[in-house]
C-alpha cells in the first residue's frame, strides 16, 4: 500500500488569542448613565446618579429628582478596582428603588488617586491600595493634644499628597488643649495651608477651603475627625469616638471611606482613621518634585544618592545660599518617613521629632 502524503491542508491548528477573530462584540453601553461613587462596601457600590435635564417641551415637566443607585461591577472589568470618588457608567436598573442591582460598566478615567502601601516593614510586599479618586485636595486632621501630634505620620500623609497631586491642607483640632506654634513651624517651609479649630468655635474658614471642592480627610484615630464631619454635614451621623487615657489612642469609629455633600458646594470624603500610611509605591524623585528649590542642586549628587547622608550634593548647594536651609531639613525628613522609619510613639513630644 502506497503511503499517504501529508500536506499543511491536513493540519488543524487553533490560532493564539492574539490573533483569533472575536466572537462576541461587546457592547458600546451608549445608554448608559453616570454615577459618582459615594460608599463600597463589599462589592456592592453606592452611586450618586443627577438627573438628566429634560428637552424641548418636557422642560414643563417636573424634573426628576437625583437619587442614589446600588451597582455591582459588570465581568467585563476583571479586576479593575472602583473605589470612593470614582466616576462610573451605570446599566440596568438605574431607578435607585430598594432591592434594585445595576451594572458598573466602565470606570471614567481619573484626575487623581490617592494610594498607600500596605506597609513598610520587611513582613510585607508593600501592596499598592487605592484610597481615593478624583480628589483634589487632601485635609490630614490632626490633633494639638489627647492625643498629641505624630509629625511622622502628617510627613507620610503629605508625601501621599505629592505622589497623587493633589493639594494638601493642615487642620490642626482641640487647639484649646495646647498651642499650635511649635507643630507648625515644622511645617512653614513647606508651604503647607493650616487652619486652626476648637470645640464650639468657627468652623468658617475650614468651610472656605472645602467649598466647591472634592477633599479627603485623613488621620488617625482620636483627633477629631469624626467630629468635625458632623459639624461641618449635620445629617451625616458619624460615630465620635474617646482617646484611650492608658494607650493615648482612639477607637476607629469610621470603618469605611465616605463622600458627603456639604451644604454650601463641594465634597468631603471620610475616611477610617489610620494607625500607618505605607508609602513603598512612592519615588524620590516624587518627593523631590515637591522641592524645586533643591531639585537643582541634585545635579551634582552621586549616582543612587538618597539624599539623607554624607556626600550628598545638597549640603553645599544650600551653604552657598542657593535654598533654605529648613526647606533641606523637611525633605530630609520627608524622605526619611518614605524610608519605612519608625512612626512617633503616641505621647511623643512634636519638639523631639
Amino acid at each position: 500500500m502506497r503511503k499517504r502524503q501529508y500536506d499543511e491542508d491536513d493540519v488543524r491548528v487553533r490560532p493564539g488569542k492574539g490573533s483569533r477573530p472575536r466572537t462576541r462584540i461587546r457592547p458600546a453601553h451608549e445608554d448608559a448613565v453616570e454615577g459618582f461613587v459615594v460608599a463600597v462596601d463589599r462589592g456592592r457600590y453606592t452611586t450618586l446618579v443627577e438627573p438628566e435635564r429634560p428637552k424641548g417641551s418636557a422642560q414643563k415637566r417636573k424634573p426628576p429628582q437625583r437619587r442614589l443607585v446600588v451597582a455591582m461591577k459588570a465581568r467585563e472589568l476583571g479586576r479593575k478596582g472602583i473605589v470612593v470618588g470614582d466616576r462610573v457608567a451605570l446599566v440596568g436598573d438605574v431607578s435607585g428603588r430598594p432591592d434594585t442591582l445595576a451594572r458598573v460598566v466602565r470606570v471614567e478615567p481619573r484626575t487623581s488617586m490617592l494610594r498607600r502601601s500596605a506597609d513598610d516593614t520587611e513582613d510585607t510586599d508593600g501592596i499598592e491600595r487605592p484610597v481615593v479618586a478624583n480628589a483634589d485636595q487632601l485635609v490630614i486632621v490632626t490633633a494639638l493634644a489627647d492625643p498629641p501630634p505624630r509629625p511622622r505620620m502628617i510627613d507620610r500623609i503629605l508625601v501621599a499628597a505629592f505622589d497623587a497631586e493633589i493639594d494638601a491642607l493642615l487642620c490642626l483640632t482641640k487647639s484649646d488643649l495646647a498651642p499650635p506654634g511649635e507643630l507648625l513651624s515644622l511645617y512653614e517651609p513647606l508651604g503647607v495651608p493650616h487652619v486652626v479649630v476648637h470645640k464650639g468655635g468657627s468652623l468658617d474658614e475650614l468651610r472656605d477651603h472645602l467649598e466647591g471642592r472634592i477633599s479627603v480627610l485623613v488621620g488617625h484615630s482620636g483627633v477629631g475627625k469624626s467630629t468635625l464631619v458632623n459639624a461641618l454635614v449635620p445629617d451625616a451621623n458619624r460615630a465620635v469616638s474617646h482617646v484611650n487615657a492608658v494607650t493615648g489612642r482612639g477607637r476607629h469609629t469610621s470603618t469605611s471611606a465616605v463622600a458627603l455633600e456639604l451644604p454650601e458646594g463641594g465634597w468631603i470624603i471620610d475616611t477610617p482613621g489610620v494607625r500607618s500610611f505605607g508609602l513603598a509605591h512612592v519615588s524620590v524623585e516624587t518627593v523631590l518634585a515637591a522641592f524645586p528649590d533643591l531639585v537643582e542642586g541634585t545635579v551634582e549628587c552621586p549616582k543612587g544618592c538618597t539624599h539623607l547622608g554624607e556626600g550628598c550634593a545638597l549640603d553645599a548647594w544650600v551653604a552657598a545660599g542657593n535654598a533654605d536651609a529648613h526647606r533641606l531639613e523637611s525633605l530630609r525628613r520627608l524622605l526619611s518617613s518614605r524610608e519605612g522609619a519608625a512612626e512617633d510613639a503616641p505621647r511623643r513630644d512634636p519638639a523631639n521629632d
